[in-house]
């Protein structure tokens, strides 16, 4: 070691970062944050260099970032001797170019503005951890998962240089007797709870060699005591000609609150949790203050980046190497919707989305578009129900099936579509259940009664077991057993219906027996005066209050009944246009979710183009019952229908009758379609409709009578 006179050098701080803290970090930013790049506080930890050969850094660890980042400041329970707490602030950039155009010099001088004041206020002496104050500047790419980042450590750009005038061992600066009772002395330093991730100490020698060690808040005190004080710092350099940075601002600290000059200071490091007095240095050094240090207001320059060959360390962390593929694709899709919320969206419930159950009634056309939008959504939880093979003509119009399902014979599509479902998204919690839904006007055999029993019972099952059922199936019949149980546990309906060139999407109301709703049942008159006012109860306009919403049958008059025997090859089939599905379901989804976030939610009212709604509690728009379509013209409408007291799947004479004989009233349903006519009044109906026709060939009429 040298004792002639030269500048000391000090050895740079070194960053490291886990991804723990990126990882945290970008939680924060996609749940609470969002564009707001406010500085955050974050918490860096080092301890003495304990590896001769391997310096020790400054590292943010995942509790680097306080669970609640408005905090200014947050700190740990002592006790830790491995984590040593810094302060430090966050800057983190929205856009790459914002990163590269930040105003690093104005933030390296904030940051020392903050150590000056901790200096001159005393603060450094009640916490002297506040003497390592750090920064990083950040751009983080949430999209692929990739950190920008650079460090600094504010220190005071001290003119003169420190002269440096001896640096030694400490075992060869010191007698035995007092390296021994140092080491003994610093040993219980660091075993203590109060005092082990304390960095800057007092370390007092007495003149029979007995040493003791203070807080720097007990400098005063040494100063009555015939000792010799040197002034230590855990140090994370492991050069032996160069100190580690902490040294420069603690010199500079000594000099301008205690207006010593002539400095001996303590470089700690050990080895295996133990002081080493062989790595440890002991150094005396000149420092000379700028008489500018004495103007109150006055802050020094600063230096600090983090520099490697002498250039800007500019660091840069991916994460999709150490993350699951699934753990990745949950990521990336929540991205998408976390960004809605940051500037349009603010009200997104996810957590609503992401725990709503979807039972998806058909697995073709519709249902495969359906089934991609709501995961599209993060809506992840849904069950698809088909009883139908992949055909050769399917893949091209029905968006979860490729060729290799449709050979031999062709798969069950409800299995086949979940297994789409999965590799597109893996993390998605999809059931196949391969099934036919009972339909009125399709007779069964004394022998099937079994079958097609437990077949109802299990879809009567699975409606009460989700949230929401989409009805997607290509047949008006297959329609109506779902609408009857979903009108008996009011559970939210979702209808799409495809024409050649139109389409009709729409959300049933609430069950007759929801106690939320109003829904009055005016009786059938006796003659052709109350067909006008029967008639109404068919309409879709309403008036007075709010009656309950219809379902997909309440304005029909006649039952469903079988729409598929007898068919031609083009009736066999769903001709479409093919841009007809996609618009479709689209819309349905959009449906669905506008329902979870109204706050009446399955009793929400229709909503027109200009009704009434606050815009600010209402961000995803109105709330249409109907949406109907047309391609030719590129039109939409949106309609209301009010429930029908003669519907045949959702009045509440059907939803009584089926509760009071459950499965033997839609077998009875199911085997005599005109058993549901007759029980909810449409027979009636239509004759007295019949009774009131005119027949005008046989009325003479005259010119004047025109």
């Amino acid at each position: 070691m040298a004792d002639s006179s030269k500048v000391l050098v000090f050895r740079q701080m070194d960053s490291k970062v886990e991804e723990g803290f990126w990882a945290r970090y970008s939680s924060f930013k996609l749940n609470e944050l969002g564009i707001d790049d406010s500085p955050l506080p974050i918490t860096g930890f080092f301890k003495p260099c304990s590896r001769d050969g391997v310096p020790e850094t400054l590292t943010l660890l995942t509790e680097s970032l306080s669970s609640e980042p408005s905090e200014k400041y947050f700190s740990f329970e002592g006790g830790n001797r491995n984590r040593c707490p810094v302060p430090g602030t966050l800057y983190n950039s929205n856009t790459m170019e914002s990163f590269r155009a930040l105003d690093r010099g104005t933030l390296l001088k904030n940051e020392m503005g903050k150590i000056w004041n901790d200096i001159m206020s005393g603060k450094v002496e009640e916490e002297p951890n506040f003497l390592l104050r750090f920064l990083v500047i950040s751009y983080a790419d949430l999209k692929r998962w990739r950190f920008h980042y650079l460090f600094a450590f504010p220190a005071m750009d001290l003119k003169p240089p420190v002269e440096l005038l001896s640096l030694h061992s400490a075992s060869k600066y010191l007698n035995s007797e007092e390296t021994e009772s140092l080491s003994e002395a610093l040993n219980k330093w660091r075993n203590s709870s109060l005092t082990s991730d304390v960095s800057f100490f007092l370390v007092c020698i007495t003149s029979n060699s007995v040493v003791t060690i203070k807080l720097l808040k007990d400098w005063k005190d040494t100063q009555s005591e015939n000792c010799k004080i040197l002034y230590g710092f855990y140090d994370p350099s492991n050069l032996q000609t160069n100190p580690g940075w902490p040294l420069r601002n603690f010199l500079s600290f000594i000099s301008l609150r205690w207006k010593v000059e002539k400095i001996c200071f303590l470089c700690y490091r050990e080895s295996h949790g133990l002081a080493n007095m062989e790595l440890s240095l002991v150094g005396e050094a000149l420092i000379s203050i700028s008489q500018d240090w004495n103007f109150p207001q006055y802050v020094p320059k600063a230096v600090g980046w983090e520099t490697n060959m002498r250039k800007l360390a500019f660091k840069h962390m991916s994460l999709v190497e150490s993350m699951d593929p699934t753990r990745l694709a949950i990521s990336a899709a929540d991205l998408n919707l976390k960004l809605m919320r940051w500037r349009t969206l603010p009200s997104l419930d996810l957590n609503k989305l992401s725990d709503v159950k979807c039972l998806l009634l058909g697995a073709g056309t519709l249902g495969c578009q359906v089934a991609r939008m709501l995961m599209a959504w993060g809506i992840r939880k849904m069950t698809l129900v088909d009883n139908g093979r992949v055909a050769m003509s399917n893949p091209l119009r029905q968006s979860l099936y490729t060729l290799d399902n449709c050979l031999n014979g062709g798969e069950m599509k409800s299995s086949a579509a979940v297994k789409s479902l999965k590799k597109i998204f893996p993390a998605v919690e999809a059931e196949g259940i391969s099934m036919t839904i009972p339909m009125p006007g399709h007779p069964i055999l004394p022998q099937e009664t079994d079958h097609v029993l437990e077949e109802c019972k299990q879809l009567q099952n699975l409606v009460s077991s989700h949230d929401v059922v989409f009805l997607l199936t290509d047949t008006r019949e297959s329609r109506w057993l779902p609408t009857l149980l979903c009108a008996n546990t009011n559970k939210i309906v979702i209808t799409a219906a495809l024409g050649f060139d139109s389409y009709l999407v729409m959300r049933h109301g609430a069950g007759p027996h929801c106690e939320s709703v109003v829904n009055s049942e005016p009786n059938i008159g006796d003659d052709c005066k109350n067909l006008e006012a029967n008639v109404e109860k068919l309409s879709i306009t309403s008036g007075g209050k709010e009656p309950r919403l219809g379902c997909y049958f309440c304005n029909d008059v006649v039952a469903p009944i079988d729409s598929l025997s007898n068919r031609t090859l083009d009736q066999q089939c769903t001709v479409t246009r093919p841009g007809l599905a996609p618009i479709a379901s689209s819309l349905a989804v959009e449906l669905l979710v506008g329902v979870l976030h109204h706050p009446n939610g399955l009793n929400a009212p229709a909503e027109h183009l200009n009704s009434s709604m606050d815009c600010i509690d209402r961000p995803l728009g109105i709330l249409p019952h109907q949406i109907r379509g047309s391609l030719p013209q590129f039109s939409q409408l949106t309609l209301a229908g009010k429930s029908s007291d003669s519907c045949t799947a959702c009045s509440s004479t059907v939803v009584s009758e089926y509760r009071k004989r459950n499965m033997d009233f839609v077998l009875q349903a199911i085997n005599h379609p005109t058993y549901l006519e007759d029980l909810t009044g449409l027979t009636e109906l239509m004759e007295k409709a019949n009774s009131c026709e005119v027949d005008w060939d046989e009325y003479n009429s005259t010119d004047d009578d025109i």
